[in-house]
């Protein structure tokens, strides 16, 4: 993955905790990642990663399940999601989730585009407040004013309590992602090529 416009510094090249071979799970591991599925579950190397703590791992999941089927309509999620991985600089989440984001009905053209921000010649205005959201919780922690009314105007309140629990999910995703150095599975890094991430 390209550096992002936030100055992403280096990441591992090698785990730094390796995936849990098939081999060395015994029973509980292998109950806890049977829970991995839906539209994640071909993301092998951060569930066999994290699985190496059973006690976060059993709680975790049920969240970030809950987000993936949230009340924010997939295509929106994904837009977040993807903006927050490209600013976290995390090889993995953009990855994976350029996957999840076609599958959410996002073309290669919108994916690559949300590199740029949402300033990006080309958005509905809607999508790029979306981007516009993400980027203000990664600098700030906080979404502006102008963008929650703007948000508000459309989001219920439901979703306007999600949208920072989901951009702020994947921020702690990333920081352990991009910690670990979980490295992206082959199929999920040339989906991400095929998106216009030339990396």
């Amino acid at each position: 993955m390209p550096s992002t416009s936030q100055g992403a510094g280096a990441r591992p090249t090698t785990p730094r905790i390796p995936p849990l071979a098939e081999a060395d799970r015994d029973d509980q591991a292998r109950e806890l990642l049977a829970q991995a599925g839906g539209p994640a579950a071909g993301a092998t190397n951060i569930f066999a990663t994290f699985v190496r703590h059973p006690g976060l791992f059993r709680k975790w999941m049920p969240f970030g399940g809950k987000l993936l089927a949230g009340k924010i309509p997939g295509r929106e999620r994904e837009l977040l999601i993807l903006r927050t991985g490209w600013n976290c600089g995390s090889a993995y989440e953009w990855a994976q989730h350029v996957r999840i984001a076609r599958a959410s009905g996002l073309g290669d053209d919108e994916i690559a585009r949300v590199r740029r921000g949402p300033d990006a010649e080309g958005w509905a205005p809607f999508d790029a407040l979306l981007l516009r959201a993400a980027d203000e919780l990664h600098a700030d922690a906080c979404v502006s004013d102008a963008t929650w009314a703007a948000l508000a105007e459309r989001y219920d309140e439901r979703q306007l309590i999600e949208l920072p629990m989901l951009v702020g999910h994947y921020h702690l995703v990333a920081f352990t992602l991009n910690s670990l150095g979980v490295q992206v599975e082959d199929d999920a890094a040339a989906a991400a090529v095929l998106a216009g991430d030339g990396s």
